[in-house]
C-alpha cells in the first residue's frame, strides 16, 4: 500500500497481515483523488473517515494538508497501526474506537467530507448514506462518498450524483443537493 499523492507521496506504507481490512486499491485511489483534486481545498476542510480500516483514504488527505481528521474504527490491532502510522508521518488524524453506527447517531459534529469503506457484506450497508443525512453530518455544501462493490447500486437515492467504477470497487457520491453528473 502506498500514499499515492501530496508530501508523501510515494511513500509505501504496510499494514500488519491481521488486520480485518481491505485497503482501498492505488488504481481506485488515484481515480478517486484525480476527481477529488479539481474539487477540494484540502486545507481548509474538516474529513471524516468511517471505517478506517488501516488508513489508507486518511492518509491521503494528511499528505494533501488536510488539517482535520477524524478517523473511525473498531478494531484494536487496526487502531494501533493507524496510530503508529499518523505518528511517523505527523498526521493530524484523530482516531476514535468506535462502532460506526453509534459515532453518527452521537456526534454532533458536521464535516466538509466524509468517506466510508464499509465492509461489503456488511448488513445494514445501504443505510449509511441515509444516516449521514438524517444526523446532519455533512456541512451544506459537503460531499459523502460510499466505496462498495456492485452488489450495491444508490443510483435512485436522493441524495446520489456520481459514481465511479474501478473493476470491482464502486464510489458513490452523495451531497445535499443532487449535482451535475
Amino acid at each position: 500500500m502506498r500514499i499515492i499523492g501530496g508530501r508523501y507521496g510515494g511513500r509505501r506504507v504496510q499494514p500488519p497481515k491481521r488486520i480485518p481490512a481491505r485497503p482501498t486499491t492505488d488504481i481506485a485511489k488515484e481515480g478517486l483523488f484525480n476527481i477529488l483534486n479539481n474539487h477540494l481545498d484540502y486545507e481548509e476542510i474538516k474529513m471524516l473517515d468511517l471505517f478506517g480500516g488501516t488508513g489508507c483514504i486518511s492518509y491521503e488527505f494528511a499528505s494533501r494538508g488536510c488539517p482535520d481528521i477524524t478517523l473511525i474504527e473498531l478494531d484494536g490491532r487496526s487502531i494501533k497501526f493507524i496510530q503508529a502510522t499518523a505518528s511517523t508521518f505527523e498526521f493530524p488524524i484523530r482516531v476514535l474506537k468506535m462502532d460506526v453506527f453509534r459515532f453518527m447517531e452521537t456526534t454532533h459534529e458536521t464535516f466538509d467530507f466524509i468517506f466510508a469503506g464499509p465492509p461489503y457484506a456488511l448488513s445494514n450497508l445501504r443505510e449509511i448514506p441515509d444516516i449521514v443525512q438524517t444526523q446532519g453530518l455533512l456541512k451544506p455544501d459537503g460531499w459523502f462518498i460510499m466505496e462498495h462493490n456492485p452488489n450495491h447500486n444508490f443510483d435512485e437515492h436522493a441524495h446520489f450524483f456520481r459514481k465511479r467504477n474501478y473493476g470491482s470497487t464502486i464510489f458513490s457520491f452523495f451531497s445535499h443537493e443532487k449535482q451535475e453528473k
